[in-house]
């Protein structure tokens, strides 16, 4: 916990530095706010609580007979737990817009919920933290969060990150070259598989949705340009296969052009920043720039992900906002940390002191110690018996505190302290006011 507090800290200060402001939605949301926004996979998994009392005396009593559970659950659940943060985010920015300056910069930090079959990288309980900007169509936006994404995993200290971008505008050009826009969601979710099942299981997924051999052939041609490193041919190779004159797909590949070259001039490595014309993020309410961060040796999947959508409060009746947002998966990037063992000393957040007593008489003046170091921001520990200096001293190593400061008779008669270094061993006499700079220097 103290090294999620850590991680969760970083983000914050990030948050707050780039304008976003703190909102949190509640645990459970309205089932009809959440149903329809993730996929028909997604829908699947959301967590259905059950109405409160006796549900099943207004159960639909022919889906009950016949043990339909799909027709059953509107009739025995109108509330759920949030999939995700966007979802409540629109339904909040709906329901307040009349109190919020737009642009509006939000940032949360929450647990959702997945009705997901649990393993490594996987939960069926996380964190999410959010930071959205909506009120504004600016590819500036997107910069100013592709930016944001490599600050926070910087100084996190995240291992070998690529921030991996595409644009649903490109995939609905393609869609409508290859004459699929009617099965474009189809279309979508298969390429969103292919990291789990490669291009066999894609293969054998768009055959049993209904693709011709000749669309799924075409589609192969996308996984063919993963082999190009150079994002920029990527990209270039991508927009080879727009049906000619497709001015959405042309505008969108002069965005991305556009938003790649301001995030390299801005800071982001070119290593670090790959366009990959196979990512697709199933979610229905993305419309366009779509992004995903990868850490390509880890053994999970995407850390954090996120993309642009049009009309994201349409759903709540509110037409016309567009906006974009990113997620950072913080049990995924704790499961990073953890694996190359990357997390800093510091973010154990141990006490750096402890006051060990020697005798009774002693006690106030130990107190008055502990006061003055924890007044100078000193993590400080007052061991509170006094026992044996061997055993308090081992409770010191225990602790990993890098001082112990003592005074027994002989140094209250010469109003000094002795810190003792734990890692070196060397001690040192100090009166009160100067041991306290001294530790905290």
């Amino acid at each position: 916990m103290a090294r999620r507090n850590w991680m969760f800290g970083v983000m914050r200060k990030a948050f707050e530095r780039y304008g976003f402001q703190p909102i949190e939605t509640p645990a459970m949301e309205s089932l009809q706010t959440l149903t329809g926004k993730y996929g028909e996979e997604g829908d699947q998994l959301i967590f259905k609580i059950l109405n409160n009392g006796d549900y099943l005396s207004k159960a639909n009593a022919d889906a009950l007979a016949a043990a339909d559970s799909k027709a059953l659950t509107s009739s025995i659940s109108k509330k759920a737990l949030r999939y995700d943060l966007t979802v409540p985010f629109a339904r909040f920015v709906v329901m307040s817009r009349n109190d919020l300056t737009f642009p509006f910069r939000r940032y949360q930090m929450q647990t959702v919920w997945r009705g997901d079959r649990p393993g490594k990288g996987r939960y069926q309980e996380f964190t999410q933290c959010d930071a959205d900007i909506i009120g504004s169509d600016s590819v500036l936006c997107e910069l100013d969060l592709i930016t944001l994404f490599h600050e926070v995993l910087s100084e996190l200290g995240v291992p070998g990150y690529e921030v991996v971008l595409n644009d649903r505008r490109l995939l609905n050009g393609l869609a409508r070259a290859w004459g699929i826009e009617d099965q474009f969601q189809d279309f979508t979710v298969a390429l969103d598989k292919w990291d789990k099942i490669g291009n066999d299981g894609v293969r054998k997924e768009m055959g049993e949705r209904g693709f011709s051999e000749a669309t799924i052939d075409r589609v192969m041609q996308l996984f063919d340009l993963l082999a190009v490193n150079s994002s920029s041919e990527r990209l270039a190779g991508m927009k080879a296969l727009f049906a000619e004159g497709d001015e959405e797909a042309n505008a969108a590949y002069e965005e991305v052009v556009e938003l790649m070259s301001m995030a390299k001039a801005s800071g982001v490595p070119d290593a670090q920043l790959v366009f990959d014309p196979t990512l697709a993020r199933g979610l229905n309410y993305y419309t366009g720039a779509i992004f995903e961060v990868r850490v390509p040796d880890a053994p999970i999947g995407s850390i954090c992900g996120g993309g642009r959508y049009a009309d994201l409060t349409g759903i709540f009746g509110w037409d016309g906002m567009s906006g974009v947002g990113i997620s950072f998966g913080a049990d995924r990037i704790y499961d990073v940390l953890e694996h190359y063992e990357a997390f800093p000393p510091e973010a154990l957040m141990r006490p750096q002191v402890l006051i060990v007593q020697l005798d009774e008489d002693g006690t106030s003046q130990a107190l008055e110690a502990m006061r003055q170091l924890r007044a100078a921001s000193v993590r400080t520990v007052l061991y509170p018996d006094v026992v044996k200096l061997k055993k308090q001293l081992k409770h010191a190593s225990e602790l990993d505190v890098e001082f112990v400061m003592m005074a027994g008779a002989d140094e209250r008669s010469k109003g000094v302290w002795t810190v003792r270094n734990m890692q070196t061993g060397e001690q040192t006499e100090w009166p009160l006011d100067e041991a306290v700079s001294f530790v905290r220097s």
